[in-house]
């Protein structure tokens, strides 16, 4: 069994850029992608090609004879591909992109069909999200969360105000006296006496209310544990009980009154939205689209 050409250009990458993450960042996959094609070519080369450190990849005196022994066949290889893939009928791009799934009914779904490339949609955690986008499994993220990551970029697009909702047929007026006139201890007291919705995954929301304009933790157990935040404005809309959501998510229903915008606190309690993406992509222009949607959607 003789090398495979992905490990050849694998090992040129690193050669030329130092790192892993860099020759990562330039092909396009993920780090662990980068060390197993490295690790497969030593293994068969049967010595080491660079010795490691923790800021650079410094070749060997072999790896340096092998770079200048690939170098100009890979550049032909290069050139040829690029030659015949230009007159090769254009394929369509997959993107993958992650974000919530009520992100996704609101703003993406109805443009699915318009879309002129491929899609791929996870949904998880944000710090997952975040990781896999770093590896290369992810081209977008949505995220509440921004980080600090040396290859991401995160750009703030938009807010979420999270708010204290209740189905249209709610008995509300003694509840929003009190929270008006800030009897807070007698409004506790009695939105903990409600029917209550969440989600498994959205407890949080209602937690950092809580603890926003309550100073405590919510010391209660909701009563109906729905699968995501889209049934929760369905069992409500001409309904009864009490949720914390937020706002973009009901926005419709408060205006159309099958909802009730009880209180949004006095100081709201707000998360930015960011677009996450690698500071080198081959899919900017179908980034960019979505990013557009997106962008239209927040401000319409």
């Amino acid at each position: 069994m003789g090398w495979n050409l992905e490990w050849l250009r694998t090992f040129k990458a690193i050669y030329e850029t130092g790192t892993l993450s860099a020759a990562a960042q330039e092909l396009y996959v993920s780090q662990p992608g980068v060390s197993l094609h490295l690790n497969s070519l030593e293994a068969f080369m049967g010595y080491k090609l660079f010795d490691r450190s923790a800021r650079k990849m410094v070749p060997t005196e072999k790896g340096k004879n092998l770079y200048n022994c690939v170098l100009d066949p890979l550049k032909k290889l290069e050139e040829a591909e690029e030659h015949f893939h230009k007159r090769s009928q254009a394929e369509r791009p997959t993107i993958s992109l992650g974000m919530c799934f009520e992100t996704f009914q609101y703003t993406l779904e109805e443009h699915i069909a318009e879309l002129p490339f491929n899609l791929i949609i996870k949904f998880g955690e944000y710090p997952q999200m975040q990781q896999d986008l770093d590896n290369g499994f992810l081209d977008l993220i949505i995220t509440p969360q921004s980080g600090n990551q040396q290859n991401l970029l995160y750009e703030p697009f938009s807010k979420e105000k999270i708010v204290l909702i209740a189905g249209s047929k709610t008995e509300t007026s003694a509840l929003e006296e009190l929270l008006q006139t800030g009897k807070t201890k007698e409004a506790i007291s009695l939105l903990k006496q409600q029917l209550w919705y969440s989600t498994a995954a959205d407890m949080e929301h209602r937690k950092n209310f809580w603890q926003r304009h309550f100073g405590e933790h919510p010391d209660f157990s909701p009563n109906y544990i729905v699968p995501n935040i889209s049934s929760i404005i369905r069992c409500l809309s001409d309904g009864t009980g009490f949720s914390v959501v937020p706002d973009f998510l009901c926005a419709e229903e408060i205006k159309s009154g099958k909802i009730k915008l009880i209180w949004e606190g006095k100081n709201p309690l707000e998360n930015t939205l960011y677009f996450g993406t690698r500071k080198k992509t081959m899919y900017q222009e179908e980034i960019n689209k979505l990013e557009s949607l997106f962008k239209k959607k927040w401000l319409d």
